[in-house]
């Protein structure tokens, strides 16, 4: 089949809209027939990121979108990456690796350097790819942030490429969504804009028609689609936690929501698991008793850790270790469990030490380098492989490494406590792998024949959005712009 568009760009009236599943879609149903396409996104804002095969960092969404085309990720489908650390400021990343942490004010001012990222990127998966399926970011409607777009209409311009746009009508004022989306841009900009797609509709379709015939008269453009809301989707996500489970287990797993949690995908599997009751617990919220805690990655950890002592989770660990219960650092979160966390050259934030939990023998010196790195190896404590990837900017030195969680690559790798009870390593993704997660599971106490193949469930949810979303795909290829 051949795609009518080199390039085609998929934008939201709002954050959360559906973009990224739309674009995981339209990669799916492509790829399924025989179309080399692949996903790109100028810029993305996130702390869940994921680990190329080049070596580099790129939103998870755009890993999600690779998977979807039958694609390794790659750091050029997604070139430009903010990874906020502060309220007002980000670590900026650029083709996968750091480039500068920057005020919102500063990199305003980049953006036009940001752009000849993009467009490189751009023009070298337009040489590999029939077709280039583009996700926007947030909304075009942001007149404040129009100044050197990079991310939605900038980008469309840049390239002249057709826009749809998408709208949430679960979240209710989808009308007034869309048209309000459109008020904001510019005449050139409305133009782009071949077409409309309501997403998440639950209900009787009849119901929606008059208001769809409304729409299509009041802006001269037609309504491609209206994509169901789907239940049970196993798909990452960009930043918001998921905080619902389908059947919850008796095993009780509880996890700090940190203002700065990094990587929360980390806990897809145990969210699916039939026999584990995964709780994030936010700020304010009174601390339940489990048989497991899990610290998470951070972008910030010494600011996490103020947080998280600031919340009385110092005093509930405490109580947790003495009555038996385990205890697994990530990352970030393994960081924590030491002595202490070095930050000499202000990598974090600003320069200094922050006393740590005390939990293990070891300390953390944050250094300016970033490790990005896919690994696999096998578990220290059981005879189970596991794979994940090590993204994070320190070094963790001490006693306590000389009893390591893992072995990768044949290297020691994180902690154990003598006693059996606290478990730390850098390694993202540690519960993925079906065998590593029942024996991580199997060390906290739950004996379980339960196994969640996130791949596999992964890939299911993907077959399942693409399938709802071909009316979509058979729209576009009716267009008369086609």
């Amino acid at each position: 089949m051949d795609f009518p568009y080199a390039t085609l760009m998929v934008q939201g009236t709002t954050s959360d809209a559906g973009k990224t599943t739309v674009v995981a879609a339209l990669c799916r149903l492509l790829k399924q027939r025989g179309v080399r396409v692949v996903p790109f996104k100028p810029q993305n804002m996130a702390l869940n990121s994921a680990v190329t095969a080049d070596g580099g960092e790129i939103g998870r969404a755009q890993a999600l979108q690779a998977v979807a085309a039958g694609l390794q990720p790659h750091t050029d489908m997604n070139p430009v990456l903010l990874k906020p650390s502060s309220e007002t400021g980000a670590q900026v990343i650029i083709h996968g690796k750091v480039r500068a942490d920057m005020s919102a004010r500063d990199y305003q001012h980049y953006k036009a350097q940001a752009m000849q990222a993009v467009l490189e990127s751009y023009r070298r998966l337009g040489a590999q790819y029939e077709a280039i399926i583009v996700e926007g970011a947030g909304s075009p409607a942001e007149v404040n942030l129009r100044a050197r777009d990079i991310a939605n209409m900038g980008f469309a311009e840049a390239v002249d490429c057709p826009v749809i746009l998408v709208a949430d009508i679960d979240r209710g004022g989808v009308f007034a969504h869309i048209i309000g989306t459109l008020a904001c841009l510019s005449e050139s900009e409305r133009a782009r804009i071949v077409g409309f797609v309501i997403n998440r509709f639950r209900g009787d379709i009849a119901l929606l028609d008059s208001g769809l015939e409304w729409l299509e008269r009041q802006t001269g453009k037609p309504v491609l689609a209206v994509l169901p809301y789907l239940q049970g989707l196993f798909l990452d996500a960009e930043d918001a936690v998921e905080s619902t489970q389908a059947a919850r287990g008796a095993f009780r797993v509880v996890v700090p929501q940190l203002p700065r949690m990094s990587n929360h995908t980390d806990f897809d599997a145990l969210r699916a698991h039939p026999d584990v009751d995964l709780q994030f617990i936010q700020q304010g919220q009174a601390i339940p008793p489990a048989e497991l805690v899990i610290l998470p990655g951070s972008k910030n950890t010494r600011g996490d850790l103020d947080w998280l002592l600031a919340q009385g989770w110092g005093a509930h660990l405490a109580k947790h270790l003495r009555y038996g219960g385990k205890l697994i650092g990530i990352c970030g979160g393994f960081q924590m469990l030491g002595r202490g966390v070095d930050d000499p050259h202000g990598v974090e934030g600003a320069a200094g030490s922050s006393a740590a939990l005390g939990l293990l023998d070891m300390r953390t010196e944050l250094t300016r380098e970033k490790r990005l790195q896919q690994v696999s190896g096998v578990c220290d404590f059981a005879d189970a492989g596991v794979a994940g990837y090590e993204i994070h900017m320190g070094t963790s030195s001490g006693a306590a490494l000389q009893l390591p969680a893992f072995r990768i690559d044949g290297r020691p790798e994180g902690a154990r406590s003598p006693d059996g009870q606290i478990l730390g390593s850098y390694l993202h993704g540690m519960f993925d792998t079906p065998q590593a997660c029942a024996a991580l599971l199997r060390w906290a106490g739950l004996e379980s024949e339960a196994r969640v193949d996130t791949a596999q469930l992964r890939e299911e949810s993907l077959d399942r959005i693409a399938e709802a979303t071909r009316p979509l795909l058979d729209a576009l290829l009716r267009l008369p712009a086609a």
